[in-house]
């Protein structure tokens, strides 16, 4: 088909060499050019490879050879750029030009929606109060840069039906790139090894070419001049790139125009993402506020900082032999602390956040409608280069198989030789999520070890005095643990990317949608694993599983094991959160922004060896870093995992929506600006979704339900206050007084095994601690109390009763709410309408003309005979 396509076209134009014009004085030419040397043909792709003597092989050259002849025999027109004009002296150029012929045939192959008529539906307004949100507002010109359009697919035969007004601007450079693209990935380059190879990747991987990229319009930094054409990269720098523009919306038509689809996707669902965390943010907020001024009514904490009460209560050791007798109030800050996450809004955010999830992946299938609608998409099918047949495979490969649909012979691999590859496979990522659970249990050994170190150093430096008020043996083991837990995360982290690659690609995956998602799924399981161990840990299994003075449960049989603080353990686990999420939002900004820009400026450094010469347009390019085929898919990955600590434990941190929507205004900004100044530009793809991300997120919906259920009813001290409050408390104008006495068992020093008391001996004779038993003069001492089971009782009713509520809100608004809106359904009809009348309505021409034709030459060659008779006549 590929060689069909290339006879279509003129063969003369086909087969011409385009080196042509050698007197161009190049000196004469703009820096900025995005065009050939005779400043006509544009500009569409480059490739550039470099001229090594001591690596170049005749292999290299014969296959650039045949390649770009192949190029010229489907009609694309090819100039290269000799290395002594290049600034290093060492690199070639080869800049390729589509001509009209080349775009009208393939654009008709990709089925490329283009415009027929000037749409006369209006554009919806979104907000009914535009006037005051209009610093947030773009210029028109900015937001729609062109008018909205009814669009057909793209035919050569025809042409008059679409509306061209300049053959060179009709297709956007995005549809010229992604055309030229198409034709490099098919086009063959030589056959080795009784294989037909094929495509610009496979050299891309065999270093015969070193790079293969679209051009960027200009300079990002100043407005192109004549006779470039318009510079929509300095437009999107200067309206969506600059910092200072953070609060302004996006210009996603333009993003969409120049960058394409799929990267347009990613850039509408972190807006909307964005959007949508402004209202959890506030609600968060409001709760972190109200736990602020509440936080001197909590009777709790009152009464663990009341010397007469906190003051009196002696607790028993935390850890063996070092660790000495301690009285609760010396934990007064910490359950201060604890009491702005842990009150009566907790619940109330949990259930909101629930509820807030499905709002959210409800309205994003309908923005998702909308634009596939207003971009074109509506009839999209899969992109056909994510289908394309990877190199790798290809060469692997040793059978051939047909291809049932195509009716093709197709590179083959057999099901039990990828088995052994894909058990590998499964076992590394196996051995890497246990190396995970295995530094998880080292760091809690670590806080095992150093909290009796940190509390017998405390108790014996005089100096720390006044510091052990708000320093904590329990708050420096919780901090200095939660940060050595993040490096190890972001250590495993960067080696598991390596390998998660390379194992990928050793599965040797049919196509790269296969490779695509088979990286998606074990980069996410590993990610999962990585992050959020360590809040699982605090959250469902710290403190639950302790028992009790005299018979505590020990790891390994040496350390024993963590108790939360008396007010609980969900401080700890805000704690832990807090400086996972904001470390890794940190460290992720600063790496996407300095990393690029360091490298770009040490390539650009290097390599202006003969400054003398000219800096071209395509030598800038080639001097950014590329953002690669998996570029979208660790944003994406970025942003689900912080999905996962927005939604999945929420219920302790309320200030996480906040944190994230402040990270996402940056993020958004320093995304741009990457794409726009740092990062060659990438080649236009189309998407109509997020792809498997949205089933994840729809995943992680659903299980954020259960973890803050289970945090509510476990993590915090919301349900044992509640039992106590309604069942237990004989104060009746003060119901909650006489709770943390209540909460704490007692037991008698004198039960203590020698080998874990104290070494300092001291004259208390019980000590206290966080947990419902009988106390030491009862016939069952220290069996669980009735009080336990009732606690527990309510804890499993509380997860069962917030669950279906949740979930039946969650089924209510997603019943409710339509997955495409009923505005776009008749506009999709609309159009639709209007298409099918425009296009009747054009060959209802064309026919009529046809036949007009058609009678007049008859009515011509009737007269010709009729004259003809009467001339014989007349001669007889």
């Amino acid at each position: 088909m590929f060689f069909f396509l290339s006879f279509l076209l003129n063969p003369e134009r086909a087969n011409r060499d385009a080196d042509f014009d050698f007197e161009f004085k190049k000196d004469e030419q703009s820096k900025d050019s995005t065009f050939f040397r005779d400043g006509v043909r544009q500009i569409d792709f480059v490739l550039s490879y470099v001229d090594d003597v001591k690596k170049e092989t005749d292999l290299k050259v014969e296959r650039r050879k045949e390649f770009e002849q192949n190029l010229r025999k489907t009609g694309l027109e090819l100039e290269i750029e000799d290395k002594m004009n290049s600034e290093d002296g060492r690199t070639y150029f080869v800049k390729i030009h589509a001509p009209w012929e080349v775009l009208v045939t393939y654009a008709e192959v990709l089925g490329i929606k283009m415009p027929i008529k000037e749409s006369d539906i209006p554009r919806p307004e979104t907000f009914s109060f535009n006037c005051m949100l209009g610093p947030l507002k773009l210029a028109r010109n900015v937001k729609y840069p062109h008018p909205e359009y009814f669009t057909a697919q793209f035919t050569r035969h025809r042409q008059e039906l679409f509306l061209i007004d300049d053959q060179s601007t009709f297709f956007p450079s995005s549809s010229r790139n992604r055309i030229v693209y198409y034709i490099l990935s098919r086009c063959p380059f030589g056959i080795e090894d009784g294989k037909k190879k094929i495509g610009i990747e496979r050299l891309l991987t065999s270093y015969t070419y070193s790079a293969a990229f679209p051009l960027h319009d200009g300079q990002y930094w100043k407005p192109s001049e004549p006779p470039n054409p318009v510079n929509e990269r300095y437009t999107l720098f200067q309206n969506w790139a600059r910092f200072s523009y953070f609060y302004k919306e996006q210009p996603l038509d333009l993003i969409r125009n120049y960058f394409g689809e799929k990267i347009g996707m990613y850039f509408v669902f972190l807006g909307f993402y964005t959007e949508m965390l402004f209202f959890a943010a506030i609600v968060g907020l409001a709760c972190f506020i109200y736990g602020l001024f509440s936080m001197h009514n909590s009777t709790s904490s009152t009464e663990i900082c009341d010397p007469e009460i906190g003051g009196q209560i002696i607790m028993c050791p935390l850890c063996d032999v070092v660790c000495d007798y301690w009285r609760l109030n010396s934990t007064c800050l910490s359950s201060k602390v604890s009491y702005l996450f842990d009150n009566e809004s907790t619940v109330f955010f949990a259930i909101f956040m629930g509820i807030w999830v499905t709002l959210f992946l409800e309205f994003w299938k309908q923005r998702q409608a909308r634009l596939e609608y207003e971009w074109d998409l509506v009839d999209f099918e899969e992109e056909q280069q994510q289908l394309q047949l990877r190199p790798e495979f290809e060469a692997m490969c040793k059978h051939r198989k047909m291809n049932p649909v195509t009716k093709e012979m197709e590179p083959h691999l057999p099901l039990h030789k990828r088995l052994p590859w894909y058990f590998l496979s499964g076992a590394t990522v196996a051995l890497w999520m246990s190396l995970v659970l295995a530094c998880m249990v080292a760091v809690i050994v670590y806080r095992l070890s150093v909290f009796a170190t940190f509390a017998s150093f405390m108790e014996s430096e005089a100096s720390l005095k006044h510091v052990k008020s708000f320093l904590t043996p329990q708050i420096t083991t919780s901090l200095s643990g939660s940060c050595l837990n993040f490096i190890v995360i972001l250590i495993l982290n960067f080696f598991y990317e390596k390998i998660s690659a390379w194992i990928t690609k050793m599965e040797i995956p049919r196509t790269y949608q296969e490779y695509e998602s088979s990286l998606t799924l074990k980069m996410f399981l590993f990610q999962f694993v990585n992050f959020y161990s360590s809040c699982f840990y605090v959250a469902f299994f710290k403190g639950k599983f302790v028992g009790y003075p005299g018979k505590y449960t020990y790891m390994f049989h040496v350390w024993r094991s963590e108790e939360c603080d008396p007010g609980g353990c969900l401080i700890e686990l805000t704690t832990q959160l807090t400086i996972i999420m904001t470390g890794k939002q940190v460290f992720g900004n600063i790496q996407e922004a300095i990393y690029p820009w360091v490298l770009n400026w040490w390539r650009r450094r290097k390599s202006r060896t003969n400054s003398e010469k000219l800096y071209s347009r395509w030598e800038q390019d080639h001097d950014l870093e590329t953002f690669g085929s998996l570029g979208l898919f660790y944003e994406y990955l970025e942003t689900v995992i912080q999905f996962g600590f927005v939604t999945l434990f929420v219920a302790s941190f309320p200030l996480a929506p906040l944190l994230a929507l402040l990270n996402n205004i940056i993020e958004i900004r320093v995304d741009a600006w990457k794409l726009t100044t740092q990062y060659r530009r990438p080649v236009a793809a189309k998407a109509h979704s997020i792809g498997v991300w949205q089933d994840i997120l729809y995943g992680m919906a659903v299980l954020s339900v259960a973890t803050n259920a289970f945090i509510v009813a476990f993590t915090s001290d919301m349900i044992p206050r509640l039992v106590y409050y309604y069942a237990y408390s004989t104060n009746a104008s003060e119901p909650l007084r006489g709770y943390v006495n209540n909460s704490l068992s007692i037991f008698l020093i004198a039960d203590l095994p020698n080998h874990t008391a104290p070494s300092e001996k001291r004259d208390y004779t019980t000590c206290r601690y966080r947990d419902y038993r009988y106390p030491p003069d009862h016939d069952q001492k220290y069996f669980h109390n009735m009080q336990f089971w009732h606690v527990l009782a309510a804890k499993m009713t509380f997860i069962i009763v917030m669950e279906h509520i949740v979930f039946l809100v969650k089924f209510l608004v997603a019943w409710m709410i339509p997955d495409v809106p009923k505005d776009v359904l008749d506009r999709i009809k609309r159009e639709k309408l209007m298409i099918v009348k425009i296009l009747h309505d054009f060959e209802l021409k064309k026919l009529k003309e046809n036949l007009i034709f058609d009678s007049q030459e008859f009515a011509k060659e009737f007269l010709i005979q009729e004259n003809k008779v009467q001339l014989a006549k007349s001669t007889v």
